[in-house]
């Protein structure tokens, strides 16, 4: 890939010192593309995939909003490792609503009206996806599909060479990544222990408040930590 953003960044990664990927220059790339908002989810070792940066003042909801619902573009391209493109969520059929259930509807909410999600892979390797947003519905021209499958592939290689020169198991794939929903992992925590449950039925539980509450699923977990909020067998309890 030859773009001019491109370039520039991997001009960074020759000279960059960290342990992990420098940042990506995201906002440029999503300006490449034609988007109004871009995110990198990463899931290494074919985990959950998780937010590690973000730009644009949507982008951050939209995350959420899917990992409320437990669906969607960016969950399904991490999972199985399937482009996804949505270049007008108000039509029910390009965005397949008996597969993603009540989401259309959400993610217009938001005054989001195209979701394109590519997946990062090397083979059968699952490394996350790169997720872009429009507040306008409409294709993304061939040259920015051109661009984005590129970047994607760019981002793979940089993550898998990454991971295999670690140092540590737990070494990060990008520096100080700051994950976006690191709270929502440590309310899962702290719910699966009050609950005396696994992480995974802790988390279907604040999915659940949030989703029937309406609300983001990092707000409902800052709560929890802050104990603002208690989920307990019995239903809600506000301390």
């Amino acid at each position: 890939m030859t773009h001019p953003v491109m370039a520039d960044y991997l001009r960074t990664l020759s000279s960059h010192t960290g342990p992990g990927l420098a940042s990506l220059p995201l906002a440029a790339c999503a300006d490449m593309l034609g988007l109004d908002g871009l995110g990198l989810l990463l899931a290494p070792g074919g985990g959950r995939a998780e937010l590690v940066q973000s730009f644009g003042e949507r982008t951050l909801a939209l995350e959420d909003l899917q990992q409320v619902q437990g669906q969607g573009p960016s969950l399904d391209a991490a999972r199985h490792g399937a482009l996804v493109l949505v270049p007008d969520v108000a039509d029910a059929y390009a965005f397949a609503t008996d597969r993603w259930p009540g989401l259309p509807s959400a993610i217009e909410a938001l005054d989001v009206r195209a979701v394109f999600s590519f997946p990062l892979r090397i083979g059968v390797i699952a490394l996350g996806v790169l997720t872009g947003h429009r507040t306008r519905p409409g294709l993304m021209s061939t040259d920015q599909l051109t661009d984005a499958f590129g970047l994607a592939d760019t981002i793979a290689q940089i993550a898998i060479t990454t991971a295999a020169h670690a140092e540590l198991p737990h070494t990060p794939l990008l520096d100080e990544p700051g994950l976006h929903f690191a709270e929502v992992h440590q309310a899962t925590g702290m719910l699966a222990d009050q609950l005396d449950t696994t992480c995974d039925l802790a988390l279907i539980r604040l999915r659940g408040y949030a989703f029937s509450h309406d609300r983001p699923l990092l707000d409902v977990s800052r709560d929890v930590l802050a104990r603002r909020l208690r989920l307990d067998d019995n239903g809600d309890v506000s301390p």
